[in-house]
């Protein structure tokens, strides 16, 4: 386990853990010294020989002042460490997340990313910066107190070294279901948080449908199942510790008896009795302290377990290799891919698109159209095959140069809870005020700035919440129009807008392609229509391609596809008959 979280300590502060190390175990000896140097302490003030006396209260002096140095030391190194291994891990574990393939978030639940982000790391921090000295310390000071009442009476120091093995062993034993227990409370908490913030951002859909307070089943049943694993958590520990405490304490009882009775044979004196009584409470002290550190430990093991397995997930390899991107064409070459590799999700794909030229993809839900756009952008390697960007594979490029040549906008579109500046300059934080303006302007955001009461300056909430999905849409335009990068993935999000919400972004799609290389999942007619190639897909496979008035002329499934939207954008309510 220790090897484990110090593997988690940042490479700068890496060359402190041997100190704390030493700091922690040189501590716990002169803790150990100065209790067992009070048997001679007594024994000569009480004999009456004041000489040796001072003699063994000097050595004893020296040794709690050890104790209070390196007990400074190994708080201010742990402090240290453990500060920057908070911060230092959690950027590293945000750096590990964006490398690794976007389809690796899709499978993982939010709420529990975040308890291993924010708690567990938590959690590994307070191992190094509290909980390890104490552990260190519960080991080494009765070791310490043990060997060193050897020097007083062989047969006590026996005694200790008999029963701290033993004890050890029941500690062990009455915590060997504290792991199944933990992982169970683990997964309702984070299964509970996640409800709740279910339940904090779908307020509209559940009060609509009256699933608030106890009509909510699924934030109950979350909730309930967090007390039930709590209570379990409690049943599995408690009796453990109490049985643990029961024995230490029947240790200290027989190390008490084994003293007494080496005063009646007359093998030590009283003086040193009852110091050794004292010297008996303060080894059984730590002992009983390693037990209830021993909930805190386990649990910090199974947090740096789940910090350890999220940072050996496996990310996309990333090239350090210069790229010097050429035309802005896209190429699939026999791409295959599937999420899973035993479900493929494309077959075989190959086209081109040229420099400057648009292409629409369509074809049925599930397709497989999004998966295209994606892998066209390195969310995903691919199975097999090549996709190339700018006249390199995607895979040999760094992700900031392909990324450079893209500007994506997809159907679900995320905003920061920042405000509406910031969000349309993530794709350019240098960007000046006159860019932005001129980027908001052509997405029609200026409109909406008009009305929020701080302007540009006006935070949008979490997801972009208080804006509606076309005023989120057009922050998205803006975004990628203030990028102006010269390949533009688009999944185009109108069908589910109003009429003027989804002309006002039409027109921001349209500056945002003009003069693009575009390839397009595509919605509306006359997007299709005026492409220069269509591609329909279906079942992961391209089955027809072309030209609008060539596939129109073919007959086919694309003919079939063009004729039903036709008929579907000509409906309307007519009046029931009376």
């Amino acid at each position: 386990m220790i090897r484990k979280v110090f593997g988690l300590v940042p490479a700068e502060f890496a060359h402190l853990t041997p100190k704390l190390l030493a700091a922690i175990i040189a501590q716990a000896v002169s803790q150990a010294v100065a209790y067992v140097l009070l048997v001679p302490v007594l024994e000569a003030l009480f004999g009456d020989d004041l000489g040796r006396a001072w003699w063994w209260t000097l050595a004893m002096a020296v040794a709690v002042g050890a104790v209070i140095v390196f007990g400074y030391l190994q708080a201010t190194i742990g402090l240290r460490i453990g500060i920057g291994m908070q911060r230092g891990l959690q950027h590293r574990i945000g750096d590990h997340l964006n490398a690794l393939p976007l389809g690796w978030f899709g499978a993982r639940d939010a709420g529990a990313l975040s308890r291993v982000v924010v708690e567990n790391v938590r959690e590994v921090q307070g191992l190094v910066a509290y909980l390890l000295a104490k552990m260190l310390t519960s080991v080494v000071v009765p070791l310490g107190v043990a060997l060193g009442t050897l020097f007083v009476d062989w047969r006590i120091s026996l005694a200790m070294l008999v029963a701290a093995p033993v004890l050890y062993v029941v500690n062990r034993w009455a915590n060997r279901s504290y792991g199944r227990s933990d992982e169970r409370m683990h997964s309702a908490a984070t299964e509970a948080n996640s409800r709740v913030i279910e339940f904090a951002q779908a307020q509209p859909v559940l009060r609509a449908f009256g699933a608030v307070g106890s009509g909510n089943r699924a934030l109950d049943g979350a909730l309930r199942r967090q007390r039930t694993a709590a209570n379990g958590l409690v049943l599995s520990t408690v009796p453990g510790l109490m049985v643990f405490a029961l024995l230490v304490q029947a240790v200290l009882l027989v190390l008490v008896y084994l003293v007494v009775g080496r005063v009646t044979d007359g093998a030590i004196s009283a003086f040193a009795a009852i110091a050794l009584i004292a010297v008996s409470s303060r080894f059984v002290e730590p002992l009983n302290q390693a037990a209830q550190l021993a909930t805190a430990l386990r649990s910090a093991a199974a947090a740096a377990e789940r910090v350890n397995a999220l940072l050996a997930e496996p990310t996309l390899p990333e090239s350090d290799s210069p790229v010097t991107p050429g035309a802005p064409s896209v190429v699939f070459e026999r791409v295959e891919f599937g999420y899973q590799a035993e479900d493929p999700v494309l077959s075989d794909i190959t086209f081109t698109v040229p420099a400057g030229t648009t292409t629409a993809i369509v074809g049925p839900s599930g397709a497989g159209k999004t998966t295209l756009l994606r892998l066209a952008a390195r969310f995903y390697d691919v199975g097999a095959g090549r996709v190339e960007v700018g006249g390199h594979d995607v895979r040999d490029q760094p992700s900031a140069t392909l990324l450079d040549q893209l500007s994506l906008v997809f159907q679900n579109v995320y905003l920061f809870d920042q405000s509406v500046a910031d969000n349309i300059r993530i794709g350019r934080p240098d960007a000046t005020d006159a860019e932005l303006h001129r980027a908001a302007q052509a997405a029609r955001v200026d409109e909406i700035v008009d009305r929020l009461p701080d302007g540009y300056d006006t935070a949008v909430g979490e997801g972009g919440a208080t804006l509606s999905g076309g005023e989120r849409q057009r922050v998205s335009i803006a975004r990628a129009l203030l990028k102006d990068a010269p390949i533009v993935l688009l999944d185009e999000a109108t069908s589910a807008l109003d009429p003027h919400s989804e002309a006002v972004v039409v027109r921001g799609i349209h500056e945002l392609t003009r003069d693009k290389t575009v390839i397009v999942v595509a919605h509306r007619l006359a997007t299709i229509a005026h492409a220069d190639q269509i591609l329909f897909l279906d079942g992961g496979r391209i089955v027809e391609r072309g030209t609008h008035a060539e596939l129109l002329a073919l007959d086919g499934r694309y003919a079939d596809f063009w004729n039903e939207r036709s008929r579907a954008t000509g409906w309307r309510l007519e009046p029931a008959p009376v």
